[in-house]
């Protein structure tokens, strides 16, 4: 219940967090609007209709294609029992392990001209034969489909094995097919889990710029970055960027508003789940086929990719001690990062859980603006405003840092929200009764209760900044090269062995994270 409370310290703090973290997108917009509108209608007569026919396009592409990937991919699992069950069950959640810009970077390799995939088309056709190229809609459409199909796999994994199979059996005994129980029953009762899950595919299609700029795909992150870099047209990158944040915003709002249309509720007191059904040795075998093509497409062959020009990278001499200091940049902000983080998200979390004012939860809605603002739009925040008030700070690590405040901080937000509701105020009211007071409380009794989940959300927005790549462009410091930097300057001028070392340890440092998110008992609805 959201109640009215007076103004304590930690509450103007909270206030402040939250105003310090929105601030930088109140001065884009700002900035956007005062200087010369005509450019305004120049880039409508120019580049929006480019950029809103492809951004749309690759959002609604890649919804259909993982719908019918994710879709396909946990019925099969919750419903069938056959050999390898268990391996799948976990490992098509491994390509978010993946960052985009390296599964681009793969992909432009495979997929380039006189490549290894156009070679064997040739080889088995016996012709000149061409294949797509990958600096196209549909290379774009196929590597953020296979990076991001995991997200409706997971949601739709959960809202199966948690379906009541009564429904289904209700609508056989009056004539329906399984096929028709399926369209008919089953996907319509698991549709807020499919509608968040294309949530989250949406938003990360249109605020991705790492696939899209080694792709070369004219979307709104690509033709950000360009006004910033090639053209110093900031205003213009601001227009662009509020376009892009306003579309982000109407689909979350569409998000919510069909989530609260589409609630289901269990209407009798018992729930029967689906018991797998044994596979014969044929259906077994289509099915680790089938598998372990899409497997292989989006997880297996780049890792193996990876690893072996990891190793020739290693044997010809060309990881040198520069690499090292890649990883000690990389670890560095990523770990101050997440720490401010932590340290900003505490209040903000502590009173919106506790204490549910308006306020409070208006701090807390404030901070989690980052969902919706894409790393291009950070980052051009921040230079504009350091630029213009505070240019001594600008081309600093802090800014840097802040950036990565800005965007990750709502992931860390959920978690420690999540914490902090686990644990009964009744505790912290006997602490106080015996005499501990404010912080001493919250050290003495509550964070040690929600000690794990917070190093959850440490470690989650750890591993979120080391892939952080657009804001790291555009406004580390002189020479100050990251992980991700590294591998997307590489892979820009195709040297392939030596953007593999950088991107081979940042699929490795995800796989533990991306183990424990397929572990987790995700809840549809």
């Amino acid at each position: 219940m959201v109640r009215h409370t007076r103004l304590t310290p930690l509450s103007l703090l909270s206030l402040g967090i939250a105003a310090f973290l929105t601030f930088p997108l109140a001065y884009v917009t700002y900035s956007a609007f005062t200087g010369d509108l005509s450019q305004a209608g120049a880039l409508w007569n120019t580049r929006l209709p480019e950029l809103l026919t492809n951004t749309i396009s690759l959002a609604v592409g890649v919804s259909f294609t993982t719908l019918t990937l994710g879709i396909s991919t946990a019925w099969i699992i919750t419903r069938y029992q056959f050999w390898g069950r268990a391996f799948w069950d976990w490992g098509f959640v491994l390509p978010l392990a993946i960052p985009s810009f390296v599964l681009a970077y793969i992909y432009t390799y495979l997929l380039d001209t006189a490549g290894p995939v156009e070679q064997t088309w040739q080889w088995f056709t016996n012709s000149d034969a061409r294949i797509p190229s990958p600096y196209s809609f549909t290379g774009a459409l196929v590597v953020m489909t296979l990076n991001t199909f995991p997200y409706v796999y997971l949601l739709a994994r959960a809202a199966f094995q948690n379906f009541n199979l009564s429904f289904e059996e209700a609508a056989q005994a009056t004539g329906a097919t399984r096929w028709e129980t399926f369209w008919r029953v089953s996907l319509p009762l698991i549709r807020p889990a499919l509608v968040a899950s294309m949530f989250l595919v949406v938003l990360y299609v249109v605020s991705d710029f790492g696939a899209v700029s080694l792709l070369r795909f004219q979307t709104f992150t690509y033709a950000i970055y360009q006004q910033i870099t090639g053209r110093f047209d900031y205003q213009s990158a601001a227009l662009l960027s509020l376009l892009l944040v306003g579309f982000a915003l109407v689909f979350l709002f569409l998000e919510r508003w069909f989530r609260k249309q589409s609630r289901f509720y269990q209407t009798s007191g018992r729930v029967r789940t689906a018991t797998p059904k044994p596979c014969s040795m044929t259906q077994s075998l289509l099915i680790n086929l089938s598998f372990g093509l899409l497997f292989m497409a989006a997880f297996g062959l780049p890792v193996f990719l990876l690893i072996q020009w990891t190793l020739t990278a290693w044997t010809n001499g060309d990881v040198g001690t520069s690499f090292g200091t890649y990883i000690f940049n990389s670890v560095f902000l990523s770990a101050s990062a997440a720490t401010a983080a932590l340290l900003l998200g505490t209040p903000l979390a502590y009173l919106a859980s506790r204490i549910p004012s308006k306020l409070h939860v208006a701090c807390l809605q404030g901070a989690y603006i980052g969902y919706v603002l894409p790393g291009p739009v950070a980052a051009l925040a921040l230079l504009m405003l350091f630029t213009d008030v505070i240019p001594i700070l600008y081309g600093t690590v802090f800014v840097l840092i802040l950036a990565y405040l800005i965007h990750y901080l709502p992931a860390g937000l959920q978690a420690m929200e999540a914490a902090l509701q686990q644990v009964h105020p009744n505790l912290e009211e006997a602490a106080r009764n015996l005499g501990a007071k404010g912080i001493r409380t919250f050290m003495q009794v509550t964070f040690p209760l929600v000690r794990k989940g917070f190093f959850g959300a440490w470690l989650l927005m750890f591993l979120l900044c080391m892939k952080e790549l657009p804001a790291t462009l555009l406004l580390r410091p002189i020479g100050f090269d990251t992980l991700a930097v590294r591998i997307w300057l590489e892979a820009s001028e195709e040297l392939y062995q030596l953007a593999a070392p950088p991107a081979l340890l940042i699929v490795i440092l995800t796989i533990p994270a991306v183990f424990l998110l397929s572990k987790k008992n995700w809840q549809a609805g």
